[in-house]
């Protein structure tokens, strides 16, 4: 186990994110993201975690990753771990969730309802992640013991699957 501290504390802090394959869409300002949020507890109920996510919707690679708790201030790390194009251009769509107003700009947050379906790649990206990563699993008895391997569980799935859908390898 301390083996893998070890390696997960090595990573670099951002996700590996290709870049987008056209400036011409930042340009025109069809930069488009989804962000969402996903519950699960580390070492016992009461500490509940939240994992905060943002995605590309045309590239499908999850650009942002904050692991916390489901307020307004865990939104704000994500807004930070956020790569620059989509800070300054992308448009945001998120839930109907109060965290998100007043982190993202004004302009360029769409809160969509569960009908709206803007947000269903990252919800689907949330069911793979609970099958490959058995501590995200509900009603398991695989749970985290640290956040911090919490983390690194979840970052090292990400990561993998942002370069195989880099490279174009079965995911």
């Amino acid at each position: 186990m301390d083996c893998m501290v070890a390696r997960c504390q090595a990573w670099p802090k951002h996700l590996p994110v290709q870049p987008v394959a056209s400036p011409c869409d930042v340009i025109m300002g069809r930069l488009e993201a989804e962000a969402d949020e996903m519950g699960r507890f580390v070492k016992q109920k009461t500490n509940r975690q939240w994992v905060w996510m943002a995605m590309d919707q045309q590239t499908r690679q999850s650009i942002a990753l904050h692991v916390g708790d489901r307020r307004r201030d865990s939104a704000t790390p994500l807004w930070a771990n956020l790569p620059e194009a989509y800070r300054t251009q992308a448009t945001f769509s998120t839930a109907q969730d109060d965290a998100y107003t007043g982190v993202l700009p004004a302009a360029r947050h769409q809160a969509i309802t569960q009908n709206a379906r803007n947000t269903n790649h990252l919800e689907r990206f949330n069911n793979t992640l609970r099958q490959r990563v058995s501590r995200l699993v509900r009603e398991t008895l695989a749970f985290s013991q640290k956040v911090e391997n919490h983390i690194g569980a979840i970052r090292y799935v990400i990561c993998y699957y942002n370069l195989a859908r880099a490279t174009a390898l079965p995911v």
